[in-house]
């Protein structure tokens, strides 16, 4: 690699301002209405940011509202019924349309460019979850203005939310928020890809920027944080709508079902929302130092265990629901461990800012502040942690001022820090120094001014989630001081905002890299370009910018990788995941509006199913699965004109790669990693029911089907090797064999799915009646859907291969099919083992 360093092609200036001329031209952003169909990271990451952020101001005006109703006794500003929409939505939006989403979309708009790459591997997938996104949350944000938000609070416990929700809250809470959550898991798809695969040469692993090791741990733990959600969720919808009793205890079911569930999802989550806000303190920091940061291989292991041990901790929300002694020390103990892989991250930031020569600045303010309000937070949180104490802080106001101080000092301080450090990659200009320090003491001392009195409130025995209190009661002053408080926060914000949105046309464009970063993301040219890098550079350390002399001024010129776009077509580089060697020239998709109809179209589906509307929804989710297909038969694994490309510096790649060498299949791996964590979760529901009741399976019930399900499961396995013997046989480019074998393998799907059903219903098994019914019908409705797409998949390989455009060697469409196919089979037999296996042996 060091050889090919010294070796750079000689500089031609006029070649050089032709080859930036076609990479303009192939890179450059729709214009006119043509605009929203744009799906360059840049465009995308930030249409993404500045929707998230309008929902954070949003949920931030519901709070002011709140802090309002509470400022004196005996308010009656708002009913109860409006302030309990309004506190439902404002813990909503933070956590699912603000505190996660605003992670994911400033890596969409960012990880490139750290990475040297022209764009993330899926841009059209970026596109769709954004537009999801931005459905998901008008519909959910919408709800209030015609009175059906949801308002059994941000967890929707039942049976408040089952027995006693009589309106569309519960149910838009629940399809909208899945909608939106479908955004999460895509965007979680494309970074984790991103980061194992689209690195520049000679960025190994252990190189990488420590945001980009935050964002790949993040985009994990969401693989198997929000899948148990998403499986809550259809529990909670099919209770609600079809009234099978999972949350409902006189027919078996079990509300703390859904607390498991949730919490398993929600404690991961706090966390999926801190580690992004460290990633960007980590690279804050060494910037103000002017220093590599101390203790990389800590903080990246410290990031691994922080959110390892975070799957640990559910229970820890849980203590007060009669738990077991054993169960509450053992998640006792996990909820204190976790504080020691955050400390090592926080004094590894505090050795890397003593050691070096520190610069102050707006974004170091933030991190200062971010870091005091933090640990702050984290004590509290040591004390919640311990069972004696939480019993007697629990659903207090306590626990308001904890939460807050952990994800706003956690979280918010350095997306505003991030905000001012990066804001020059975005729009060419540096935000306001003297603005930017307003806001922050604005900020800082509203927010403790606010918060520091609800520990006390809580103290004093101030309930959460109380519309009003009496003159008597001593919260008066407090509540008081508290609401001044979320004004003076608020008018920091403002300064904020301001400073954002302000015209800067007559400010004078940022130097390049103001800050004197040393990371990839500081190569872009001002004013911006629409590619990511002018050329894809070959990397030797942690900070390039500080130790490749002239790195900046080779790529300008184009003496690395990728410098041209010869035939129009935009690429970017496919390394390998341990030591970033080149493996292929990946051409991405352009301009699409295939993705905002896909979006729309599924949006119409969860939208319209909320309010019962099953015929609109079935055709909306048809509609959306046509779309779908459209995009995938036109715009991906398609056979290019060449096989090969030289990528510069003597380099040659395919453009073409199927199986593991190819983004498609690792993005298959990572998107069934996340559905199989929802199966797992409504397995752990049918053993949840079964450790909690005494009579689950029923021993005098009916036998589930046995026979039937045993032979639903030879009909998948056969269809499951059918399908892997037309991969060997179309690899081996015989088709009469791979017609006939995928062919075969399509009937016995639809035969063994046929079976499955015939199990339970011929069985007599009535989901309404009881739980034990009901688990076992999701189970095998779990099974139908999927093997439904099982079946489409292939339908669309044989389709393909009539076609042309699935060859012996273009054939990633049934490389990524056979891949589903194990899964789907690990799946059925599961499901099988446990609904006609476990009964036999319990």
């Amino acid at each position: 690699m060091s050889d090919r360093i010294e070796a750079l092609p000689p500089y031609d200036p006029a070649r050089a301002r032709a080859q930036a001329a076609r990479l303009a031209e192939t890179w450059k952003t729709p214009t006119g209405w043509r605009y929203w169909s744009a799906v360059n990271n840049t465009e995308v990451g930030l249409w993404y940011t500045g929707v998230a952020f309008i929902f954070f101001l949003f949920a931030g005006v519901l709070a002011l509202l709140m802090r309002t109703q509470l400022a004196v006794p005996d308010n009656d500003l708002l009913s109860a019924q409006t302030y309990n929409q309004m506190f439902t939505l404002h813990g909503s939006v933070m956590m699912f349309l603000f505190g996660v989403p605003i992670f994911e979309a400033f890596s969409i708009l960012v990880l490139p460019q750290m990475l040297g790459a022209r764009d993330l591997p899926f841009p059209r997938l970026s596109a769709f979850g954004f537009w999801c996104f931005l459905i998901g949350g008008v519909f959910v944000c919408g709800s209030i203005f015609f009175g059906v938000a949801p308002d059994g609070g941000w967890f929707m416990y039942p049976p408040l939310t089952t027995k006693y929700s009589e309106g569309l809250g519960p149910d838009i809470w629940l399809l909208g928020l899945s909608f939106i959550e479908v955004a999460s898991i895509a965007a979680a798809v494309e970074l984790i890809v991103g980061v194992l695969k689209t690195r520049p040469p000679g960025m190994r692993i252990n190189l990488i920027p420590l945001y980009s090791w935050y964002i790949l741990v993040v985009a994990a733990m969401i693989l198997f944080a929000f899948p148990p959600l998403i499986a809550g969720d259809l529990l909670f919808e099919m209770e609600r709508a079809f009234d099978w009793p999972f949350f409902d205890e006189t027919r078996g079911g079990d509300p703390l079902l859904w607390q498991h569930l949730f919490w398993i999802f929600g404690h991961p989550e706090v966390y999926i929302i801190f580690l992004p806000a460290v990633a960007l303190v980590a690279m804050i920091v060494p910037t103000a130092a002017q220093r590599p940061i101390v203790g990389y291989g800590w903080i990246v292991l410290a990031a691994v265990g922080t959110g390892f041990i975070s799957f640990g901790l559910w229970v820890h929300h849980m203590f007060t629901t009669g738990m077991p002694a054993i169960s509450l020390a053992f998640f006792s103990a996990a909820s204190e461990a976790v504080a020691i892989p955050t400390g090592v991250q926080i004094f590894c930031f505090l050795a890397t800012a003593l050691a070096g020569r520190f610069v102050s600045s707006v974004p170091m303010l933030f991190v200062s502040g971010a870091l005091a309000i933090f640990v702050l937070g984290g004590l509290t949180g040591v004390m919640v942690a311990l069972a004696p104490f939480d019993f007697q802080a629990h659903d207090t106001y306590f626990i308001v001022a904890h939460l807050h101080y952990v994800l706003i000092g956690g979280v918010l301080f350095p997306v505003v820090a991030g905000m001012y450090y990066f804001y020059p990659l975005i729009s060419d200009k540096l935000l306001s120094d003297r603005l930017g320090r307003i806001g922050f003491w604005l900020m800082f001392i509203g927010f403790n001014v606010g918060f520091l009195p609800m520990h006390f409130t809580g103290l004093l025995g101030m309930p959460r989630r109380v519309y009003t209190y009496g003159a008597d009661q001593g919260f008066d002053v407090l509540n008081m001081v508290s609401t001044v408080g979320a004004y003076i926060l608020a008018a920091g914000v403002a300064f904020i905002v301001w400073d954002v949105i302000r015209p800067k046309g007559k400010q004078p464009y940022s130097p390049r890299n103001p800050w004197n970063a040393g990371t990839l993301e500081w190569l872009a040219e001002v004013p911006g370009m629409p590619w990511g890098a002018r050329s894809i550079p070959i990397i030797r350390s942690r900070y390039p910018l500080w130790d490749q002399p002239n790195l900046m001024r080779e790529v300008d010129e184009g003496r690395y990788y990728l410098p041209d776009a010869e035939e129009g077509k935009r690429e970017t580089l496919i390394t390998s995941i341990i030591d970033a060697v080149p493996i292929q020239c990946l051409r991405v998709p352009g301009p699409t509006f295939k993705a905002i109809w896909a979006a729309i179209f599924t949006g119409g589906l969860f939208i319209f199913a909320t309010y019962h509307w099953y015929v609109a929804a079935l055709i909306s989710g048809a509609l959306a699965l046509c779309t779908i297909l459209l995009w995938l038969w036109t715009d991906t694994a398609v056979i290019h004109e060449k096989d090969s490309k030289n990528v510069g510096l003597g380099v040659t790649l395919p453009v073409y790669a199927s199986g593991p060498q190819s983004v498609g299949w690792w993005a298959m791996f990572i998107t069934m990693i996340g559905d199989m964590s929802a199966f797992a979760s409504l397995v752990f529901g049918y053993f949840f029911f079964w450790t909690s009741h005494g009579d689950f399976p029923p021993a005098d019930g009916p036998d589930p089907g046995t026979v039937w399900l045993l032979a639903g499961l030879a009909l998948i396995l056969a269809s499951w090797s059918l399908t892997l013997l037309s991969r060997r046989l179309n690899r081996t480019d015989h088709p009469i064999g791979f017609y006939l074998s995928l062919g075969v393998a399509a009937l016995c799907t639809v035969a063994g799915a046929a079976a499955l059903w015939a199990g339970p219903h011929f069985a007599g098994l009535d989901p309404t009646r009881d739980v034990y019914p009901a688990t076992v019908w999701v189970l095998i409705l779990w099974c139908l859907l999927h093997l439904g797409v099982g079946l489409i998949m292939q339908l669309y390989c044989l389709a393909r291969r009539l076609a042309g455009r699935m060859t012996a060697r273009h054939d990633i469409d049934i490389q990524n099919v056979g891949l589903y196919w194990h899964f789907m089979a690990i799946t059925v037999g599961v499901t099988v083992a446990v609904i006609a296996g476990f009964p036999e042996v319990a």
